[in-house]
């Protein structure tokens, strides 16, 4: 409120009064009053919205949006409810704090977005680490399985064979072959499920 007393004293060559015809000249659509109006108070307006937003052009921008609005809504004004100058101020220092707050919640939105979705950095030596004990581990298990066992996963799991394959390359039946991969499958899970 005092920025806005601040703004609509001194500095203005026409007395305040002069605006409001002007300003209900421009509610029925006369463009020259426009004009003129825009002359007589757009640098009252961009001061007080640059009081307020410090960017020169983000304050230009704020000047014509609120000069848009008071050319849209002139034929709303009411001389009863207070000074021409008085409303157009208070249009351009709405629209100067909304540009702020907007500004503002897009900067906490973007900061907020970069913590959630920065890189979590990772020790790569402890990464090599754990796996070569995950491998370990592994190998200690393949040891606990039976020779058939131990023949199945390696072809399942280390060569790629399918199931039909395993009991072609190891002349059993597919169902055998089955049987011996899914309880080599169960033993080194529990071998290696009792080891962590």
């Amino acid at each position: 409120m005092n920025q806005l007393r601040a703004a609509t004293s001194g500095g203005d060559t026409s007395p305040p009064e002069a605006l409001a015809p002007l300003l209900k000249r421009c509610g029925l659509g006369d463009e020259y009053a426009f004009a003129d109006l825009y002359d007589q108070v757009s640098p009252r307006i961009f001061g007080l919205v640059k009081r307020i937003i410090r960017d020169p052009a983000q304050s230009e921008e704020v000047t014509q949006d609120a000069f848009l609005e008071i050319w849209r809504q002139a034929a709303r004004f009411d001389l009863d409810r207070g000074s021409a100058l008085a409303w157009m101020m208070t249009i351009a220092h709405r629209r100067a704090v909304d540009r702020v707050r907007s500004v503002e919640a897009t900067s906490t939105r973007d900061v907020e977005y970069g913590h959630r979705h920065q890189a979590v950095e990772y020790d790569s030596t402890s990464e090599v680490v754990q796996s070569r004990l995950d491998a370990q581990r592994v190998r200690k298990a393949m040891g606990s399985l039976t020779d058939t066992q131990r023949q199945a996963i390696e072809l399942a799991y280390f060569r790629g064979c399918t199931h039909t394959e395993v009991a072609t390359m190891l002349g059993v039946p597919l169902g055998t072959a089955k049987s011996r991969v899914r309880d080599g499958l169960i033993r080194l899970r529990d071998t290696i499920g009792g080891e962590r």
